[in-house]
């Protein structure tokens, strides 16, 4: 229902009615109040000195005007103000004031409208008290008695229907209210299920990335290792049969290596698994977990590589015939897991490029301690026979760098990396001591 009264019509039910069981409530309401009044209609033609049909037809429709409630409730309650002094018309006026009070009429209007319907009815109940006393229908036993009688009769027509109506009102809006708080609610939560499956599924993506880059790291390396000392096997399995022995065996030590490092790397990502079965549900409370996990122990791990092992790494790329100079500025320090673990990380994959693309041209590898932040810098010189270096060149899918800044940059450092003016190359790291 409206401001206006009126009910918006909708698919159950014809015209304005909302159901049709409410159309058949008003038709025989209607047809209720136009009996009554036709039937009173009589009794007011003999007193208005008209004819009889007249007041029936006069009677019945106005009684009619009651299947107009819901549309127009003012209109039926005017209608019944204005058929009292006819003496007729009660159920037209009880109904059409319950009606107009549960509406969302403003109260002024409500209240002037029962105000009228009170007035009205006490007037012609105290014309028709003193009529019947005089006529010795009512005993009159004193001056209290049709002031008592008027009031009480305008007082039972009038006030039921009113507060009645005023409960009913409040009661319906309360009700909607609440079935708008409860869609609020379900549009609320089914947004927030949305957005938690889009935050799971951003998990599941940086959880893929991180091992990717994980994988990246691990396998790079000592494979591009291996087929540099191959290379070299290959080169002097004839000329110089123990320094292809040495190159085998490097070889076949960083063949293990990385094999143990793709173990752990797997068990721990079958260990996150929790014992789940393939194919089982995965709640989105435990993606966002297990991501969340995962990522934490990519950082919090304590055994993962660290600066102290640069040395070695650096030693694995001497080893296989790289010229290498290690330069570290400030006093060495210890930095917190994470920042010593990607500062390992973007050399390897820095003096792992140089393997694949510059084979053999000498490299410089700085460190720099300072007060707030770690810098690190490598940097090769142009291959010195462009020729054989191409035949030795290894497969690169474009990764490296993307993986070292996303480690860099997620720390909150910075990454510049870009050929040089001699014609060599230079990756460049700043990492914050915290």
């Amino acid at each position: 229902m409206t401001t206006t009264g009126e009910m918006h019509r909708t698919a159950g039910g014809p015209w304005w009615w909302e159901r049709r069981r409410s159309a058949v409530l008003d038709v025989g309401l209607a047809v209720a109040s136009a009996v009554e009044c036709g039937v009173e209609g009589v009794g007011f033609a003999r007193d208005a000195g008209v004819p009889a049909a007249v007041g029936v037809v006069f009677g019945v429709l106005a009684g009619a005007t009651l299947v107009l409630r819901r549309r127009w409730p003012i209109a039926v309650v005017l209608i019944g103000v204005a058929v009292t002094p006819a003496r007729m018309g009660v159920l037209l006026s009880v109904v059409g004031l319950y009606t107009l009070a549960a509406s969302e009429m403003p109260r002024r209007i409500i209240g002037a409208l029962a105000g009228m319907s009170f007035v009205g009815t006490l007037i012609v109940s105290v014309v028709r008290a003193q009529q019947d006393v005089g006529h010795g229908n009512l005993v009159r036993v004193g001056d209290w008695f049709v002031p008592f009688v008027a009031i009480t009769t305008s007082l039972g027509v009038t006030a039921p229907p009113l507060l009645l109506g005023l409960y009913v009102g409040a009661r319906r809006r309360l009700m909607e209210s609440l079935r708008e708080r409860a869609d609020s609610l379900e549009r609320e939560l089914q947004l927030l299920a949305e957005r938690a499956e889009e935050r799971a599924e951003w998990a599941r993506g940086e959880e893929r990335t991180r091992i990717a880059r994980e994988m990246h790291d691990v396998v790079a390396h000592r494979v591009s290792l291996m087929v540099v000392h191959a290379a070299a096997l290959q080169a002097v399995a004839r000329k110089d049969p123990e320094k292809a022995v040495k190159n085998a065996a490097l070889v076949g030590d960083m063949g293990r290596q990385a094999l143990t490092e793709l173990r752990e790397m797997l068990g721990v990502m079958r260990s996150g698994g929790g014992g789940r079965e393939p194919g089982a549900g995965v709640p989105l409370a435990a993606v966002g977990v297990a991501a969340a996990a995962a990522a934490s122990r990519a950082v919090d791990e304590e055994d993962g590589p660290c600066l102290g092992d640069l040395d070695e790494l650096v030693g694995q790329s001497r080893a296989a015939g790289m010229v290498v100079e290690l330069l570290v500025e400030g006093d060495s320090r210890s930095y917190v897991a994470v920042v010593e673990q990607t500062a390992y990380r973007v050399v390897q994959e820095a003096l792992t490029n140089v393997h694949k693309h510059a084979a053999g041209a000498k490299t410089y590898v700085r460190l720099a301690h300072r007060v707030s932040e770690f810098a690190m810098q490598v940097e090769n010189e142009p291959p010195p026979d462009v020729d054989s270096a191409a035949g030795v060149r290894l497969p690169s899918g474009g990764n490296g760098l993307v993986g070292m800044r996303e480690r860099v940059t997620g720390l909150g450092g910075v990454f510049v990396c870009g050929p040089t003016d001699a014609g060599g190359y230079r990756v460049s790291a700043v990492l914050p001591a915290t």
